[in-house]
């Protein structure tokens, strides 16, 4: 598991779950299982836990224990899934949202600039649209568009642009292909960083990651029972924004509603009112949680 995915702040997400060992808890990001083994021991012998995972090599590490049950499916299925399992109400999710270590670092997937591999980056590879489809069917003010949406590139219309004019000549189909059609906007010393940028714009279309993380949250708050805890990692701003948002206002765009007596109209409370990050000694154990933010939520009564 730990060469799968080390789990990050896993002392403190399991703490914000505030595990109740008969409860039934659900784990939205299964990937290497470690979140949910550490759940699983806090369980007692009624306790449940259910996990979602849409990328098939996440199978290989289920938990062989009755009171675990692991879904292949995407996240945003959340609710009618823990129907079909005879669930409607749980006591706690946890969701640690981006891409697993095993997902960059396996080079036939695509998610790392760091390796020649066919350009995918799909997490569930049943699905048909890939990221090769996206860089060589987009029209270019649709490609600049994710471009700046989703990787918030200043130069996202010169590389959509660089990107048409390379697809012209021969389909871009692999990782050091599209690095190459891109290479002129790449400002010196920070290549690296701006690669990131493009491949996280591209991941997170190819897989409707935001479309789905909004899903999920909505339906968290109606599948929650009162007092349940949601507990998000998230790894880039525009995740951690929808989530803050989401927690703080009950919606997406951050406006928050009062009913008549001045109560806002939001069906959680805020347990960490910032965003907890992983201590020194985390980030010098596990360089890649550099970027997280835990945000803990609690239902409503």
């Amino acid at each position: 598991m730990t060469e799968y995915h080390l789990p990050v702040m896993l002392h403190e997400s399991i703490e914000g779950l505030n595990i109740q060992p008969e409860g039934t808890y659900v784990d939205v990001t299964f990937g290497g299982g470690g979140h949910s083994r550490a759940i699983m021991e806090h369980l007692g012998d009624s306790g449940r836990l259910l996990a979602f995972d849409q990328d098939a090599d996440a199978i290989q590490n289920s938990i062989a224990d009755e009171r675990f049950t692991l879904i292949h499916e995407n996240f945003k299925h959340l609710k009618a899934f823990l129907r079909l399992n005879g669930v409607r109400q749980i006591d706690g999710l946890i969701a640690d949202l981006g891409v697993s270590s095993h997902q960059f670092d396996e080079a036939s997937r695509g998610f790392s600039t760091r390796f020649d591999a066919t350009l995918d980056l799909r997490m569930d590879q049943r699905q048909a649209l890939s990221a090769q489809e996206l860089v060589n069917d987009y029209e270019e003010a649709d490609l600049a568009r994710v471009l700046t949406l989703y990787g918030e590139l200043p130069n996202a219309r010169a590389m959509a642009k660089s990107i048409c004019t390379q697809r012209r000549t021969a389909p871009i189909t692999t990782t050091f292909e599209l690095r190459d059609a891109v290479k002129r906007h790449l400002p010196h010393g920070q290549e690296n960083k701006f690669l990131a940028m493009l491949f996280q714009a591209l991941r997170i279309e190819v897989n409707g990651e935001l479309e789905a993380l909004q899903l999920m949250l909505e339906q968290s708050a109606q599948v929650l029972r009162p007092g349940g805890r949601l507990v998000v990692i998230a790894y880039h701003s525009l995740e951690d924004r929808l989530v803050k948002n989401f927690i703080k206002t009950g919606n997406f765009e951050g406006k928050l509603e009062k009913d008549f007596f001045g109560n806002p109209l939001t069906p959680f409370a805020q347990i960490s009112r910032k965003a907890i990050t992983p201590s020194e000694e985390e980030l010098q154990r596990n360089n890649r949680s550099r970027s997280a933010k835990l945000r803990i939520a609690e239902k409503k009564q």
